[in-house]
Formats: C-alpha cells, structure tokens, sequence
C-alpha cells in the first residue's frame, strides 16, 4: 500500500473539517480557494490546528482563507518551527503593534474607547474556590494575563510579570438601568467604572467581575482592555476558564504549562512565513475605484472630530431566515459568514445608492497554531471591496473571494493603504473602513457545559464605536441574534433602525432568490437615497 504524501494527508484533513466526499475534494481544491469549497473561519482554524497537531505540519491561517487554491496553499505547508524563547520575565519589551493602537486610542478617547466586556451567565451551583484556582492557573500559563504598560522616555513599553493571577471582584451592587434586564444592568455599571477596574498602575488591564443573578445564577464578566486582548483572545480564554473549571470540580489537575508568549509566537509567524507581506502599492491597485469612505449622514453635517461615543441594537432573525442563509450558503460554495457580509453591504450599498463599497471585516492575523492559542492584541479590520453586481451566487462568491483576499493582507497597515490610495487623513471619519463587520459567532458557542454549570454568553457594550455603523454577529446556531452598533453623531438611532430593517430584506432577498438573479433586481434603492461616496483618486 502507498504512503500518502504530506499533501495527500492535509487534503484528507480538509476534506474532513468541511464535511465533503475526500474523494471529491482533490479536484476542486487544484483551482478554488478553502473559502469557496465551503470552508469557512472555524473550520480553517480546526484544519491548522490538526495538520500541526497530527502531521506536524504549520499551514498559514491567512493563506489558507485566501484567494489561492487550496491545494497550493496546504502544498506551502512547513514543518512546524521550533520554540523561541521568548525574553525573561521583567524584561522591558517593545510595544506590540496592537497595543501600540491600543493605547494611542486610550490616550485619544479615553478609557472606554478600548475597554471590552464578554460575559458568562452561569446557571448551577458555583464553587468560588475551583474558580480561583482555575484563574491562577490561566494567569500561570498566558503571559499576555500578566502584562503591564509603563511610560518610559521614549514612549510605552510593557513587562510581563513573573506571577501575578487575574483578579476576581465581587460586585455587590449592579447598579440600576439596563431596561429591566440585569445583565445589561451589570454592563452597564462595569462600563461605568472601566477605568477604575482596568487603570490600576503597575497591574494588568482586565479584571474578571462576578456578580449575582436572580433565581440563583450568577455573570461572570471579563472586562480588558483591548492592549491585552481581542475578541479571539477572549473567546480562548473563556473555553479554557470553562475547560478548566470542569476539570477544578472533579479534582482533575489543572493545565498550568506555559503557552508561547506573543514575542515566542511572533517569531514563529517570521519563520513560517519566509515570504514576507504584499505590498501596500499591489493591495491598493486591487482597491483603486471603490469609494474612500461612505457616508451615512444623508446630508447632515460630519462632526469635526469622530466622535467613539455609540449606541447599539440588537437585531434577531427567525430560524426559518437563518436556515435560508444556510441553504444558501451551501448552494453557493461560501460560508454562512459571507452571507450576512453580503446582506450587510447589500443593503449599505442600496442606503448609499452605491454599486461598489469597501466593508471593514474584523479577521485574526494568526497564522501559526501557536498565535492561534496566545491570547495577545492580533486581530485587525480590512477593507473589503464588495461589488454590488451579477447573478446572486456570482455576487456571493466574489464577496467571498474579496474577504479572502483582503486576509492575506491584514498584515498591512489602514493607514499606509490610505496613503497609496491617495486619501487624505480626516480626522472627522474612520479611515477606509467607516462601515464594518464581523462574525464572532464561530469563537463562542452560544453555551458551554463546565462541570455543574451552564454557561450562556453576553457581549457587553462600553459604549464607543470605531466605526459609523459596525455589524456584529453573535450567535447563529442558537437563537441567531446580530448586534447594530452605531454613532448617534452621524447615524440617528431612527435611521439605525430602519437600517437594521433593511439588513434584513437585503438577507430575505438574496436567500428567497435564484442563484441567477441580478443582484440589482433584489432592491430598490431606499427613497431619498443619494450617492455619498467620496471616490478614490
């Protein structure tokens, strides 16, 4: 019998983490790209997870989400790279460049700006000593958990403290609010104090709160400060904190190894990827035509400065719509992901009576499997050239392929971009990307189980915005449920909503439509429409 090659056995493994025939996926994947042989984020991170893991193989995460083959990215594979050390604890290190972002924020914005809540409400009995423990042990094991920042002469600079356990605080009080619900209650109050509970000098930025519930439960929330962490690194750290209460309360031992460090992870990232980066120059020639930014005002006047203050709803969708998108999804070859992207610039371009639009998608720029389990500042927003034009399915692809591009250069900085692409700074709107998306509903499932408890997730909201209008989904699965979050200072809260109502047409349309369909035939453009494009040099 033959042995398989290194090829052969990654490509068994694709074709198990999309769920297709293995005999099948050869062919497609010589000429399309993972995204549009229906791999999607969650499967593409299980796909590097298992070729390092079981064939000791590093495939880079960006590249396997971008627009080459499947089979000449997985062909690309290398031996995963040796552990670096990373520098002595206590050592002053060098800003990463998602703090550095961080913490020019804070300064501009304040404390808020860069705050982030995510919450577990816990149902079942709660034993406080396995949870302290289980934070020790997490503490021990991320360095990212214990970093601090300090001023020095030449700027910022952070240490990692040799031991230092996140801290739990009991909230007595929740204070009042929320419209009657008490977990908006509790966001509510911790963002409130956001720079009291993350600002303590010579400690790290976050800071897990717990707080009472009626009927018993209990929300437990991890406030941070987005120098220490992203929405992936939030996502990691609550599957472990869950993974490892459940192993606290049956008196299994705790994982207290040390993980890689984001320095130990970065050089790793260098090592696998002996490329380099695209040029600025080629990813603005691929953007060059699409407006530099859109303008939801419908006329009224921009602030002078971009106001970070924002307001958020909720938008849920009805099972039978989320099980069309799926359908969908499925018939064209994308992942549901790139469905609701392209409601959401759908009905973005038709409120601007725009044909072409740049979204800025959040997306992980994690491309070992050792970034992929540090939790560390990695995540960026891309501009995504989604055109508004051809068949549905036609449409559907091209806006996957765009997002896949985009990914393989979220190593590029927005603001170079900009500079290729001959826009101005303005400091009145977010730069490229003044309307975003992202899918957070494959980091979290919407409920874990973790010993007796059962945990339920809320995203909190600090109350700012880096954007105009930023589209979130939070669950898909269960209870599929989409967050809306804007500036009232350009977006009123009535035009919010009856955007959120033409996001959901725009999904109604495209998922009740053939896959010929003209995309322009779905819509009509909403009355009083005008282009409010600022068009590229």
């Amino acid at each position: 019998m033959l042995t398989p090659t290194p090829l052969e056995e990654l490509l068994d493994l694709a074709a198990d983490v999309i769920g297709c025939d293995r005999r099948a996926l050869p062919a497609g994947a010589a000429g399309s790209p993972f995204i549009t042989l229906g791999g999607g984020l969650a499967q593409a991170v299980r796909l590097q997870a298992r070729a390092g893991r079981q064939l000791g193989l590093a495939v880079d995460l960006a590249q396997l989400l971008g627009p080459a083959p499947l089979a000449d990215v997985l062909a690309r594979a290398v031996p995963v790279p040796a552990a670096v050390p990373g520098p002595p604890a206590g050592a002053v290190r060098a800003l990463l460049p998602g703090q550095r972002a961080a913490l020019a924020a804070e300064r501009a914005a304040g404390a808020g700006a860069v705050c982030r809540v995510l919450s577990a409400e816990l149902a079942g009995p709660l034993d406080a000593g396995a949870l302290r423990r289980v934070l020790a042990a997490l503490g021990a094991r991320h360095e990212g958990l214990r970093t601090v920042f300090a001023d020095a002469p030449h700027g910022p600079v952070r240490r990692v403290l040799a031991a230092c356990a996140p801290p739990l605080v009991t909230l007595e009080a929740a204070g009042a609010g929320g419209g009657g619900d008490p977990v908006a209650a509790v966001h509510g109050y911790l963002a409130a104090r956001a720079r009291q509970l993350v600002g303590r000098p010579g400690r790290p930025p976050l800071v897990f709160a717990l707080g009472r519930l009626a009927g018993g439960a209990h929300l437990l929330s991890f406030v941070y400060h987005d120098a220490v962490a992203d929405s992936w690194s939030a996502a990691l750290l609550w599957q472990e904190l869950l993974a490892d209460y459940d192993r606290a309360v049956h008196r299994r031992p705790l994982v207290r190894g040390l993980r890689p460090g984001p320095d130990t992870a970065g050089r790793a990232l260098v090592a696998a990827r002996p490329g380099g980066l695209r040029a600025a120059a080629e990813r603005a020639e691929r953007l060059r035509g699409f407006p530099a930014a859109v303008d939801l005002t419908e006329g009224a006047p921009r602030p002078a400065v971009f106001d970070v203050h924002g307001e958020r709803l909720h938008v849920g969708l009805d099972v039978r719509l989320r099980d069309a998108a799926d359908a969908t999804a499925r018939r064209a070859g994308v992942p549901h992901g790139t469905v609701l992207l392209a409601a959401w610039a759908l009905a973005v371009g038709r409120r601007a009576d725009l044909e072409r639009l740049l979204v800025g998608c959040e997306v992980p720029r994690r491309a070992t499997a050792a970034l992929l389990g540090t939790p560390a500042p990695c995540s960026a927003t891309v501009p995504v050239g989604c055109e508004l034009q051809g068949g549905v399915d036609y449409f559907l692809r091209g806006v996957a392929c765009a997002f896949s591009e985009a990914l393989g250069c979220a190593d590029l900085d927005t603001a170079e971009l900009a500079r290729e692409l001959g826009v101005r700074p303005d400091r009145s709107r977010p730069v490229l990307t003044p309307v975003t998306f992202a899918a957070r509903d494959e980091l979290l499932p919407a409920r874990v189980r973790a010993g007796d408890l059962s945990a339920r997730f809320h995203h909190g909201h600090a109350g700012a915005v880096t954007a105009d209008a930023a589209l979130t989904v939070l669950r898909w699965r269960e209870d599929p449920l989409l967050r809306l979050e804007f500036a009232p200072a350009v977006l009123s809260r009535t035009r919010a909503v009856r955007l959120a109502g033409e996001l959901r047409g725009a999904l109604a349309a495209l998922t009740a439509a053939s896959p010929h369909t003209p995309v322009e035939d779905l819509l009509p453009a909403p009355a009083g429409a005008r282009d409010l494009a600022l068009p590229l040099p």
